[in-house]
């Protein structure tokens, strides 16, 4: 089979493998569609946190069942994602049902090789039915689900005004469960095309584009003077997560779903004096899986819109360098195979 590897920094390479062979309490799965995020970009130009090289990228997936080890469940040939955060299932975390932030976490695509290749051999307990779902769809459900996962960490209530920095897939799908949950969303990116797409598509009432300065004023006047009760950062950026902690409410959170290697600085007395709440969100579970799930079956997500850009897996080499530039207007770029 052929697999597409990362050999380091901007260097891809096809390499031909083997075909995995079935092992117990695995199944195997023809690989149908890749999205491409931002790990995998960053990946690719060398500023993803926790990488070695070489690795095979893809974590967003899609495929069709070819075997499994002793299920009831599925049938050969059904279509499948997976939850790609791959478990041990004894830790404390694992214990507690927070499989998403296992201790001994192997995250498909990141610690071990991913779905970039024709086949991927996986473990049973990672799979979800299809329900129905187009494979485009199914590979935007991961996404998707980090996105969900954040607004639940976020415990937002109705009727709260939720500031998400970063307009790409993964705050694209935060300012969703953000509405879904009943919150008025305001976007906040450098890129107007984005924010353009968040107005239109997402139907999000306020955007700030942080190049044009005075942010705080703009926050201050869609607010009436509050300030934002939540700020989520979807960016990773350094600049923007730190400056974040400027946009708090009193007695606001502010969930980092973006991942920054680098120390994060803020003022104590600032953060102190609102009684602010700081959190991290990591990867997703089951639980935010099939509420992705079932919004995309019953419409009030459409997955397909974030689609911008679709390119063969014999010329995905081709494409990674110019998905790192935002001229290209990429919003989600999504890997076919036959």
């Amino acid at each position: 089979m052929k697999k597409l590897a990362c050999m380091a920094p901007r260097q891809l390479a096809y390499q031909q493998d083997v075909l995995p062979s079935l092992q117990p309490a695995s199944a195997i799965i023809r690989i149908k569609r890749i999205g491409i995020c931002g790990t995998d970009l960053h990946a690719f130009e060398g500023s993803q946190p926790y990488f070695t090289y070489p690795r095979v990228l893809g974590h967003e997936l899609a495929g069709e069942l070819v075997d499994i080890d002793k299920s009831s469940t599925f049938s050969i040939g059904d279509p499948v994602t997976i939850i790609p955060y791959f478990h041990c299932g004894h830790c404390i975390a694992c214990r507690a049902g927070k499989t998403n932030c296992c201790e001994s976490m192997q995250v498909c695509g990141v610690h071990i090789d991913g779905g970039m290749a024709e086949y991927l051999s996986v473990p049973a307990y990672s799979l979800r039915h299809g329900n129905g779902l187009s494979f485009d769809e199914l590979a935007l459900v991961e996404p998707l689900a980090i996105g969900a996962h954040g607004v639940r960490r976020a415990g937002i209530q109705p009727g709260e005004i939720v500031l998400v920095i970063g307009a790409g897939p993964i705050g694209l799908g935060v300012m969703e469960f953000a509405q879904i949950a009943g919150a008025t969303v305001i976007a906040m990116d450098m890129n107007s095309n984005r924010l353009a797409f968040c107005q239109h598509q997402l139907h999000v009432p306020y955007t700030v584009n942080a190049k044009d300065g005075g942010v705080l004023e703009q926050l201050k006047a869609i607010t009436n003077g509050d300030m934002p009760t939540v700020v989520i950062d979807a960016t990773g950026n350094l600049a923007a997560i730190e400056q974040g902690f400027t946009y708090l409410a009193h007695g606001g959170r502010y969930v980092l779903v973006g991942l920054q290697k680098e120390a994060i600085r803020f003022s104590h007395p600032e953060f102190h004096k609102r009684e602010a709440t700081l959190m991290s969100s990591r990867n997703a579970t089951t639980v935010d899986f099939d509420q992705v799930m079932a919004c995309i079956q019953q419409g009030t997500i459409k997955p397909a819109s974030y689609i911008t850009h679709k390119v063969e897996f014999d010329h995905a080499s081709i494409e990674f360098e110019k998905w790192l530039d935002p001229a290209t207007g990429v919003i989600k770029a999504l890997i076919t195979l036959p």
